[in-house]
């Protein structure tokens, strides 16, 4: 179920709050409105976040012998806090070097052609009045040089001719005479053989900066301890330097005024009903003002669930997926859990994956730590519940039935196995439970409708929605499955029901239904106005009968999916059947089952999260209004 909550405003002394969040968290009960604090403290604790982060990732991607992971040394907070930011730094060093490096080569690559360059001499001869420039020019125009500029040639090669410019003033203006081909090389600040030190010398400070990150990896798992315990630092001082205030003393006031005022801070929150009296208790004894109050209509409000131990099994799913009923929608964790098991176990379909998954789940709960063992049991359930349809469908990794012992095919349940009425009535029989399966999902969606609106005229549009899914459910029948045995007239296969055919008795439903839903499914209030809305949206309104056939029809996707999944299994069987003749590729036919069958399952398990799931959170959870816009509620806590 869905626990009540109750909106908590807590009032305290300002000069007490820090004090107060503490007391607040430790008792751990309240979930906090959002609040966006701003301080010093916070954005300090953020920047450590953020190192803490950035070292944990450079270190998880340092590669180290396997021993150096096993052996981890602790470290004290403020330890660990300062050795990453230390590790962040060096990063911003290797950085820093790997930029000089590239820099200096080049402006190697760039003076390659001109022998080694120091800008030091070149200093001193400007001092004695000769002012050079360096030049480079394709060689066929060199030649063109006027006679009047002052060049002197220092090398050449095929494409470029590398010459000196000389002048006697600093700065000169470029001389007329030079071709426009000609470019002027920028010296570098230092000399090229101190280019190619420096190269060496961050590249030998790069290799001492890996070699004590590397160092640093036996200290992974103590930056790893903090990430926890620093966010709940970041969220105590986020809430702290977001609280509401008033009558704050500042500095400019004086003692008379400081003394007549009384500084108060407040936070908001939601708590859940059962909670109440631990909150009531803290409060007297802190000498807390708390405020309780039923939260507004128009309030988001968090969702907290809480079912027996069978059906709480569904959360890790319902967590994986991040789905959360509204506050004020349907907890159907219990019909979940027995319609993903039905779905799960036809989707995979065969007695041997079956058991393959409960040994997986059980291996889950022999190393799961004692309230952690959910995850587990969900798996061993859903293998057991997989084993049970593939024993009634005869199914055991693919094999044909005529190959199987006597005894196995005897345990199968006849309506669906095939080795027992054959392929064909089998899959009729197991469309047929598709549809049933619809039929009474969104059966049982309706009727939880109708008992939320049972006090209110909307019931009858519950009626009307519920009515049409059993005269549609025919309907199906007649064109899905079989329109001979299904008839929408009368023929002499035609059922009667208390002396009425069965074809119009549905008919009649569906006719009935449709009225219902349509005179009373916007009601709010007004009988006339909700017809009104109806007529207003006629195309939706007839669009939702087709909706009606579409989502029964949905569940055939249950049989088509399992009959892919045999037939995989079957390929895989008839590929590898004859490497087991010989003894040379004996034991490719064995990796090649393995790897088959393999395969076939991680297809069936995508099969199930995309048709397994969908048709309890769409199908289902359309006929029920939800939309799955709750939050997880998480109270503020150690």
């Amino acid at each position: 179920m869905i626990v009540p909550m109750k909106k908590v405003s807590l009032i305290v002394l300002e000069k007490e709050r820090k004090d107060a969040l503490k007391n607040l968290r430790k008792l751990g009960v309240v979930q906090l409105e959002d609040v966006q604090g701003s301080s010093d403290e916070l954005q300090a604790f953020r920047d450590q976040n953020n190192k803490l982060a950035k070292a944990i990732s450079l270190l998880s991607d340092t590669k180290v012998p396997k021993s150096v992971l096993k052996n981890q040394n602790s470290l004290e907070k403020e330890a660990a806090l300062a050795l990453a930011a230390k590790i962040v730094q060096l990063t911003e060093q290797k950085k820093n070097c790997f930029d000089r490096i590239t820099a200096d080569r080049n402006d190697l690559e760039r003076l390659a052609g001109w022998g080694e360059v120091n800008p030091a001499e070149v200093a001193v001869l400007a001092d004695k009045g000769v002012h050079i420039s360096l030049y480079e020019i394709p060689t066929n125009k060199y030649a063109a040089i006027g006679a009047d500029v002052k060049t002197l040639l220092v090398n050449r090669d095929k494409a470029k001719t590398r010459f000196l410019l000389l002048s006697e003033t600093a700065n000169a203006d470029r001389p007329a005479g030079l071709p426009p081909e000609a470019y002027q090389v920028v010296l570098p600040q230092v000399s090229t053989k101190e280019l190619a030190q420096s190269i060496e010398d961050n590249q030998k400070q790069i290799a001492d900066i890996d070699a004590e990150i590397v160092s640093d990896v036996q200290y992974l798992d103590a930056l790893k301890k903090q990430v926890p315990l620093l966010a709940k630092d970041i969220e105590l001082e986020n809430v702290y330097s977001g609280m509401g205030y008033e009558g704050k003393r500042s500095e400019s006031d004086t003692e008379e005024k400081a003394a007549s005022s009384v500084p108060l801070a407040w936070v908001t929150g939601f708590l859940p009903v059962d909670d109440v009296g631990r909150l009531q208790a803290l409060a007297k004894e802190q000498q807390w003002g708390l405020a309780l109050s039923d939260p507004a209509e128009d309030e988001f409000v968090p969702t907290k669930l809480k079912n027996n131990r069978l059906v709480s099994v569904i959360y890790p799913l319902t967590d994986f997926l991040d789905v959360t009923p509204g506050y004020r929608e349907f907890d159907i964790s219990g019909w979940f859990l027995l319609f993903f098991c039905i779905f799960f176990a036809m989707i995979f379909g065969d007695a041997c994956y079956g058991a393959l998954i409960a040994l997986a789940g059980l291996l889950l709960l022999a190393k799961s730590k004692k309230g952690g063992r959910s995850l587990g049991v969900l798996v061993t359930l859903l293998g057991l519940c997989t084993m049970g349809w593939g024993i009634m469908t005869c199914s055991w990794f693919g094999i044909e039935p005529e190959k199987l012992p006597k005894p196995l095919v005897d345990l199968s349940f006849t309506p669906f196995s095939a080795a027992k009425v054959g392929t064909d009535v089998a899959n009729t029989n197991q469309k047929i439970l598709c549809f049933s399966l619809a039929l009474i999902q969104l059966s049982i969606a309706h009727l939880k409708c109708m008992v939320a609106d049972r006090k209110s005229l909307k019931f009858f549009g519950d009626m009307g929605s519920l009515f049409m899914i059993w005269g549609m459910f025919y309907v199906v029948m007649n064109m899905v499955v079989d329109s001979v045995k299904y008839p929408l007239g009368i023929t002499e296969n035609t059922i009667y029901v208390f002396g009425f055919p069965l074809p119009f008795v549905c008919l009649g439903v569906l006719g009935l239904g449709f009225l219902l839903n349509f005179i009373f499914a916007n009601y709010e209030g007004s009988v006339g106005k909700s017809v009104l809305e109806s007529v207003k949206n006629i195309i939706s309104v007839l669009l939702g009968v087709v909706n009606q056939f579409s989502d029964i029809v949905s569940y055939i996707r249950l049989w088509a999916v399992a009959l892919a999944g045999a037939a995989i299994s079957q390929t895989v069987n008839t590929m590898a059947g004859p490497m087991f003749g010989k003894m040379a590729i004996f034991v490719f036919g064995i990796l090649l089952l393995v790897f088959g069958h393999g395969l076939n399952m991680i297809l069936n398990l995508l099969s199930v999260i995309v048709h397994g799931v969908r048709l309890n959170t769409l199908e289902f959870s359309q006929h029920l209004g939800m939309t799955w816009s709750g939050s997880k509620f998480r109270p503020f806590a150690e």
